[in-house]
């Protein structure tokens, strides 16, 4: 068979058995964040399997409505919670990201973000190095804090938040020299070989720094580097998030009064299973009230943020944030642990009375 437009597949034939195990049940419709913004079958996990199953046999081209429905899951990963037959929908979706981009097609924004990355080491083209940013220098110590591009370039107070707890702490800990840790390149289907480089860059910084545990800001970041990195390159040395190495410390916090609910990321819940350790930080915040939304943990609904959506197809991403703030109605706090959901959260909370804030950034205000 000639496949359409001579779409040629690499990646996805790891995933054909995968594929064929889904039942199209539907089971994933009542928890795909992106389907409830855009309400079609094609942008849910079935659709999107018998999409790459189109590609992967040919019965279909790479035409603009395929590429969208690809590029309009968040990664969030709750489709696979949900589904009985425990197919890896994240894993297909991301392999036929990588071989869309092998054929061509690849979205202008994600093109742009890419370029600026493989350039300038960062997605948003700054020509500045993260350790400048910061303000400090790398020296050898046994904590290293690896920031992360938002944190860094964009989300700046929580970076500073997290330098001003390390030192109030007294810990013995240094800047590294980053880059980009790559969690955007792989969730839009760039070269993994450009990936690698990458994580072989980080990990040769950090480790000739001797550093024992690197700490870490961004939850996609923390995700590459727990879960992604050892996939590739020798790890030497432990990774923690900052609410991991935050709920270790015997912290001194002021009181704070109101109403707060807490945001599970997907990258650091979900896909890494880091839930407690957040919750246990809050609770150490004098005289806040702390309330759960319905749906928290393994179940929290995703922001819209991930998976490169914001930057693709902004609208579907506030849509998915505002169903998320709607479910916070009752806090005057979202307490949230990721600069992704920060930001995401706060567009779609315009217009409301509702703080968005991180953890790392309370804890340093209370501290």
């Amino acid at each position: 068979m000639v496949k359409k437009d001579n779409f040629k597949t690499d990646k996805m034939e790891q995933v054909r058995d995968a594929v064929n195990v889904c039942t199209m049940c539907g089971f994933c419709k009542s928890v795909c964040p992106s389907f409830k913004a855009i309400g079609w079958d094609s942008a849910l996990a079935r659709g999107r399997v018998i999409l790459s199953y189109g590609l992967l046999n040919g019965d279909i081209p790479a035409d603009d409505s395929v590429i969208e429905n690809i590029y309009t899951c968040t990664t969030c990963m709750d489709c696979e919670r949900r589904c009985p037959s425990k197919v890896k929908i994240v894993d297909i979706v991301e392999l036929c990201r990588s071989d869309l981009v092998k054929n061509g097609h690849i979205l202008p924004k994600h093109k742009a973000i890419a370029d600026n990355v493989i350039k300038f080491g960062n997605p948003f083209g700054e020509k500045e190095k993260v350790v400048d940013t910061l303000g400090k220098k790398p020296k050898k110590a046994k904590i290293g804090y690896f920031s992360g591009c938002t944190a860094a370039y964009r989300n700046k107070a929580t970076s500073k938040a997290a330098l001003s707890i390390l030192d109030k702490l007294k810990a013995d800990y240094t800047v590294v020299d980053e880059t980009c840790c790559g969690s955007v390149l792989q969730r839009i289907g760039w070269s993994n070989d450009d990936v690698v480089e990458m994580m072989k860059k980080n990990v040769d910084s950090i480790a000739k720094l001797g550093v024992e545990t690197l700490v870490l800001s961004c939850a996609g970041c923390y995700r590459m580097f727990k879960e992604e990195y050892p996939k590739y390159v020798k790890v030497p040395f432990k990774v923690q998030h900052m609410t991991e190495f935050l709920a270790t410390q015997d912290l001194k916090l002021k009181p704070r009064k109101g109403t707060a609910t807490y945001h599970d990321p997907c990258h650091l819940g979900r896909h890494a299973h880091v839930y407690e350790e957040p919750r246990k930080v809050i609770k150490m915040i004098p005289e806040l009230t702390f309330k759960e939304m319905e749906f928290n943990k393994s179940t929290s609904h995703c922001c819209g943020g991930g998976g490169g959506v914001r930057s693709a197809f902004p609208e579907h991403s506030k849509t998915i944030a505002e169903t998320r703030i709607d479910e916070a109605s009752f806090a005057d706090t979202i307490i949230t642990t990721c600069p992704f959901c920060v930001n995401n959260l706060t567009m779609g909370a315009d217009g409301k009375n509702i703080k968005i804030v991180d953890l790392t950034e309370l804890v340093d205000e209370l501290l």
